[in-house]
């Protein structure tokens, strides 16, 4: 299974979101910190989910990145987040 499907499965799991997008920009980072041959090293994630609603930008950052904490210690070297509640935007 890839990185960007495991991302895809745990945010999915964790947050049932109403929209998700997990994009690999792994190849816009070629020659920068943290790439490798390969890719699966840099994502962005759109995510809306109910489970932001009240939260800051903060929190729901610190929320995502415990659930996928295992990729960031591993092989995700970069992840852009843009997470929402419901009729945020």
């Amino acid at each position: 299974m890839s990185t960007k499907d495991i991302i895809t499965n745990k945010l999915r799991e964790a947050f049932t979101p109403e929209s998700l997008e997990v994009k690999d920009e792994s190849h816009l980072h070629e020659g920068h910190a943290g790439h490798r041959p390969g890719g699966e090293t840099h994502f962005r994630v759109y995510i809306v989910s109910p489970a932001f609603k009240g939260k800051s930008r903060v929190e729901r950052h610190r929320m995502i990145n415990v659930v996928l904490a295992a990729e960031l210690a591993g092989s995700v070297h970069a992840l852009a987040l843009h997470a929402q509640a419901p009729g945020e935007g």
